[in-house]
Order: C-alpha cells, then sequence, then structure tokens
C-alpha cells in the first residue's frame, strides 16, 4: 500500500505577474501599517500622542525654507551615491565600496582646493576639482573590478576593504594637513571662496540638486535606450550568455564600474565643493550602503530612486527632529525608522510572491 502523502499547509509561490494598482495597493497598506506599529511603540515607551510624534517628522523637513533645502540636498546626494551603484548591480556586479569612492573622490577635491587655491580663477579651479574627483573614483572603484574581470575574485569584500583603506588615507591627509592633531579639518577658503561652487536663486544647494537631477535623467536613459545598458544587462542575466553573443564581458565589467566610480567621485566632489567645503572620514555618511536600499527598493529605476531617496532621508530628518523635540535618546527616533522601513521592504515579499494555504482534504 502507498503511504498517503500530505502537501504543507503553507506554499510560497513566485508571482508571474501583480498589476500595478494592486502593488500600490500593499504598498500603501505596508506604509499605514508601519505608522500604526510605529505609533503603538512610540505610545507603549513613551506615553507621547503618535500624531504629535508624527507631525514634528514633518515639521523636520518642511517646516521652514531653509529645513526643506536641506531635505533635498541630503536627498540629492543619496540619490547620486545611489545612481552610481545601480549599473553595477544592475551588472550583478555587487559593489558596496560606493563611500570609499565618494571620500576618494572627495579627497582629491579637497587637495585641489588645499594646494591650488591661490594660483588659479575659481572656474579654472573648480574644472580641475570636478577632473580630479571623477578620476579618483575611477580608480578607486576599478581596482576591484581589474581583479574581478580578469580573476575573479570576490568583489564584495574588496570593494568593502576599499572603503577601509580610504578611510585611512583620508585620516593620513588631514593629519598632513592639520598640524596641531586635532583631527579636524577647518573650512577651506572662506574668506576666498576659492573651489566653491556658485549659490544660484539664492539657494546654497540649487546647483546640487539640478546636477544630480540631470544625472537622474542622463542614467535613465543610459540604461534603459543605450547599448551599453543593454549589454550591461545581458551580462548581469547570463555571462556565459553574453560570450556567446559576442560581448567582452571583462569590457563591459571594468567599463560600468568605472561609470559607477565616476558617478561616486561626481558625489564626493559636491559634497565638498557644494556642501561642507571641507572633509572627514565621514563624508558619505553612510549613504553608500543605504544608496543599495534605495536602488533595490526602486528596482534600478533612476526615476523610481527619486521617491525613494526622498522617503529615506524624510525618515533620517524626521528621526533627528523627534529625537531634538522631545529629547529622545536618538536610538528611539532611529527604531521608529527602523520599523517604518521594515514594513516597506517587508512589502516586496508580497508583491513578488503568493502564500497559498493547503484546501481542507475531502474525506
Amino acid at each position: 500500500m502507498h503511504e498517503k502523502t500530505h502537501e504543507p499547509l503553507i506554499h510560497i509561490t513566485k508571482r508571474a505577474f501583480l498589476e500595478p494598482w494592486k502593488a500600490l495597493i500593499v504598498r500603501i497598506c505596508a506604509v499605514l501599517l508601519a505608522l500604526l506599529t510605529a505609533g503603538l511603540f512610540i505610545v507603549l515607551l513613551t506615553g507621547l500622542n503618535p500624531l504629535e510624534v508624527y507631525a514634528e517628522m514633518f515639521k523636520g523637513s518642511f517646516s521652514t525654507n531653509r529645513k526643506f533645502w536641506i531635505l533635498l540636498q541630503k536627498t540629492a546626494m543619496l540619490l547620486c551615491i545611489a545612481l552610481a551603484v545601480t549599473p553595477a548591480f544592475k551588472m550583478k556586479f555587487w559593489n558596496l565600496g560606493a563611500e570609499g569612492q565618494v571620500l576618494a573622490g572627495g579627497l582629491a577635491c579637497t587637495a585641489c582646493m588645499f594646494y591650488l587655491k591661490d594660483s588659479l580663477p575659481n572656474w579654472l579651479l573648480i574644472l580641475i576639482m570636478i577632473a580630479a574627483s571623477v578620476l579618483s573614483g575611477i580608480i578607486w572603484a576599478i581596482i576591484p573590478a581589474f581583479f574581478k574581470a580578469n580573476w575573479n575574485t570576490n568583489e564584495t569584500l574588496f570593494t568593502l576593504m576599499m572603503n577601509y583603506a580610504a578611510i585611512q588615507l583620508v585620516s593620513f591627509c588631514i593629519a598632513k594637513w592639520v598640524p596641531n592633531g586635532s583631527g579636524v579639518l577647518p573650512i577651506l577658503n572662506s574668506s576666498t571662496k576659492a573651489g566653491w561652487l556658485p549659490t544660484l536663486f539664492e539657494k546654497q544647494y540649487f546647483l546640487n540638486v539640478l546636477i544630480v537631477a540631470v544625472i537622474t535623467v542622463v542614467m535613465y536613459v543610459y540604461l534603459k535606450y543605450s547599448k551599453h545598458g543593454y549589454e550591461l544587462s545581458v551580462v548581469g542575466e547570463s555571462q556565459n550568455t553574453a560570450k556567446y553573443i559576442g560581448i567582452n564581458v571583462k569590457k563591459i565589467i571594468l567599463r560600468t564600474v568605472a561609470l559607477s566610480g565616476a558617478i561616486c567621485g561626481v558625489s564626493g566632489f559636491l559634497l565638498v565643493s557644494g556642501t561642507g567645503h571641507t572633509i572627514s572620514t565621514g563624508l558619505a555618511g553612510g549613504n553608500g550602503f543605504t544608496a543599495i536600499l534605495v536602488s533595490w527598493l526602486a528596482k534600478f529605476n533612476p526615476f523610481i530612486m527619486v521617491l525613494t531617496s526622498l522617503l529615506i532621508s524624510f525618515l533620517q530628518r524626521g528621526a533627528s527632529q523627534i529625537a531634538s523635540s522631545y529629547q529622545m535618546d536618538d536610538s528611539i527616533s532611529d527604531i521608529v525608522t527602523g520599523i517604518i522601513l521594515f514594513f516597506i521592504i517587508g512589502c516586496e515579499f508580497f508583491i513578488n510572491y503568493k502564500i497559498n494555504f493547503r484546501k481542507k482534504e475531502d474525506k
């Protein structure tokens, strides 16, 4: 006799397709559940009214014109780094070295401001700073890409280690430039503003936001309509298929990762020349890793990355506002942000997969 087999109670299958309006409903429900859960957490731990707390989050980004532009600036910098890692990730080259590549670009920019401030007109100095930042970002990215293309090394570990090398290089240069041993490089050229990006329409960060907006459009066209974008997609799907149809895989890897490094270099330039006018080991502020989340949530679509970057920047600004207004520990606000992100990320499971329950067996 054959033993009767029982199917599992729960069976998970991948969805072939989910209508966009249904995916939108799932995401809206996820946001509402996130706000409800975070509100319950706030009440249990602090006794505060969750609606007042959420109102403070909005105040952190929209209560003044200055706060709004700071939000746009942070969104633009996060978006720029997300755009940088997207081509490599779409090719399945797991570039975790964006932090180091941004630092390399920022360090080159700072060196130009430090050594060339009195010898060149400002427009020429800025052009040299851009070129140096882009080249430095490319060099920092191309090193692990070269080893990956030729000897199939683990790019995840290699790019991660390059971050620490960049941090130590920045620390060494700051120690050289700041002889008093404080380890803090003051704002450069504050009197002459040599190497500073100009202010447009009386908005300090307008040029930063504009440059990133242009990069976003160009990246969308590059990935969706260019031959290079098609080639890196094929390499990401299958290197064997790419080789079979005549694509030079090594060349594509080097070219794509060089592009990622170049855009990271631009990010470093904008953070130094257009934002802080100095450098530290925390220049990227962890955005090299947060950008991976931005890119993944947007399914590698540059225009959707604008929304995901804005969401994450808003949550970060709102968390800081909560901690400041209610004299909370920063960890409380970070937990609230984490709860919201957890639900937003988790809803992608229900969009991509379907949970099937075993039907009741007939007697």
